[in-house]
């Protein structure tokens, strides 16, 4: 049987000035990734795919590198958008995640809403398992839609304690079944 092995881009280089959908993964992020690369969880891989935002992006070419895959893009697995407000600073995105995922049918000062983020986030990831060869496959992603995803397939409401508790997590589902098999696990 194979997994769907969902992973979140871990610690970034925080630009304020740079769009978010640009920044780059810090040195801590990308040693952690290169440390997930090896993990158990990656090892049967066969197909990665990625958002198309940079962040992520360096993070699937990290994974995908000693198993000598492409990594495939597709722009439905970017994160909520929320380039109306561009960068809040962390008390400030703190407290606006939270009305994010508690109020998933209004918008956050212009921000995708939850709901929304969700239903695109589960048919990116339902296109891409219905064409998959059902061997293990791996979506590098962002922590609000991977959770919002986890949600949908594990029959949750949507909620902020399902959320990954910070950057740099995955968790696993039956390829066939796409029932979650655990919760956010950190990746290094």
């Amino acid at each position: 049987m194979g997994k769907l092995v969902v992973v979140t881009h871990p610690e970034v280089v925080v630009e304020p000035a740079t769009p978010i959908t640009e920044w780059r993964l810090s040195e801590t992020g990308r040693a952690r990734a290169e440390a997930f690369a090896q993990n158990k969880a990656m090892s049967s891989v066969t197909d990665i795919w990625t958002s198309t935002e940079r962040k992520a992006s360096e993070t699937a070419a990290i994974l995908a590198t000693p198993l000598g895959l492409t990594v495939n893009t597709h722009p439905e697995l970017g994160e909520n958008d929320r380039s109306a407000t561009g960068f809040l600073p962390p008390e400030l995105f703190e407290a606006a995640a939270d009305t994010f995922f508690a109020s998933a049918k209004s918008s956050y000062h212009g921000w995708e809403t939850a709901e929304a983020a969700q239903m695109r986030i589960v048919r990116a990831v339902l296109s891409i398992v219905e064409d998959h060869d059902g061997r293990d496959l791996a979506i590098v992603t962002h922590g609000a839609v991977g959770t919002l995803l986890w949600c949908h397939l594990a029959g949750e409401e949507i909620h902020r304690r399902f959320d990954q508790p910070g950057q740099g997590h995955f968790w696993t589902a039956d390829i066939a079944t796409l029932q979650p098999e655990s919760g956010w696990q950190p990746i290094a």
